[in-house]
């Protein structure tokens, strides 16, 4: 009994430090209708930028990179963030299985308590242990409320049913893009959360074809078309029927988009934007993002696609 005591005190502590709010002076960039806000768009061929792992730097998955990326923003931006569990059942953000590679702590996610997990210091390029600790589910979708849409890449360990509770309790369902990989993800992923999007692979029409037979609501989907290239023919198909495009410029080899396009030039970017993209993963959002603003012009015209509403009740 005096355990569960404890545990359950531990718990209410982490969730009160949890809150995090948008200072009142910071313009909203969230979408109003997120299912309105993609098909404008579509509609006005714009093309937003998703941050993946929250960003280049300095650390990911964590909020000063969050803040960084954010604060370069000239149009409303995506950061792509992962979540895991730990053994107690809260949901944090890291990407790997095992704490090993970012954080000074060893062993998987799963093995550690929440009490533990907030310890933990985050590792700087050399290794070393620095004064920022790891972030929360709950602390990032707090924090994106009025700055930030949130692509969720849900990891094994935690159930997408409790990442969907988390969502709901911290009102986050228009800011939010559940990433499934498969056919029967999207379906169970819509079953459980039918009122946000989700990104499904599509490297063709017929991959989508087994959703659209199943009474899945389509305007909930954003289309991840890979990382090879882009396609003009399949993007034009896609908007045709209301689904909105994301393509990744992101990886690691000298080959990805991204490195490609540092050696070449950033216009690359808004040369990908013109075939008909919605959205582009990087890991040098930053440089997309400004890429971006330069070839649309003054304004941020994005910025106008928060506040549509669709025809829906």
């Amino acid at each position: 009994m005096l355990k569960r005591l404890l545990i359950a005190a531990a718990t209410l502590a982490l969730a009160a430090c949890e809150t995090v709010s948008a200072p009142s002076d910071v313009p909203d960039r969230t979408p109003k209708d997120i299912v309105a806000f993609f098909d404008c768009l579509r509609e006005r061929s714009l093309t937003i930028v998703s941050a993946h792992r929250g960003g280049d730097a300095p650390f990911e998955n964590a909020m000063p990179t969050f803040e960084r990326t954010v604060g370069g923003a000239p149009a409303p931006v995506a950061l792509e963030i992962d979540v895991q569990r730990t053994k107690d059942g809260v949901l944090v953000l890291m990407h790997d299985e095992t704490l090993d590679r970012t954080t000074n702590g060893t062993g998987p996610v799963a093995n550690v308590t929440a009490a533990q997990f907030a310890a933990l210091r985050l590792e700087d390029e050399t290794g070393k242990p620095t004064a920022v600790r790891p972030t929360t589910l709950r602390q990032a979708l707090d924090w994106s409320k009025g700055r930030a849409i949130l692509q969720l890449d849900v990891k094994r360990s935690a159930p997408m049913a409790e990442v969907v509770a988390a969502v709901r309790a911290a009102g986050a369902e228009q800011r939010v893009v559940l990433i499934v990989y498969t056919t029967e993800a999207a379906l169970a992923a819509h079953r459980l959360a039918p009122e946000m999007m989700l990104s499904v692979p599509a490297a063709s029409i017929p991959a989508l074809e087994g959703l659209s037979s199943m009474r899945f609501d389509m305007t909930r989907v954003l289309a991840w078309t890979g990382t090879r290239e882009p396609n003009s023919a399949l993007n034009v198909e896609m908007a045709q029927r209301g689904i909105e495009v994301i393509f990744g410029t992101l990886g690691n080899g000298p080959t990805s988009w991204d490195n490609r396009f540092a050696r070449e030039g950033d216009h690359g970017y808004a040369a990908f934007a013109d075939t008909g993209i919605q959205m582009i993963a990087s890991d040098r959002p930053l440089e997309a993002m400004r890429a971006l603003d330069d070839a649309n012009g003054p304004g941020a015209p994005a910025l106008a696609c928060l506040t549509a509403r669709g025809t829906t009740p």
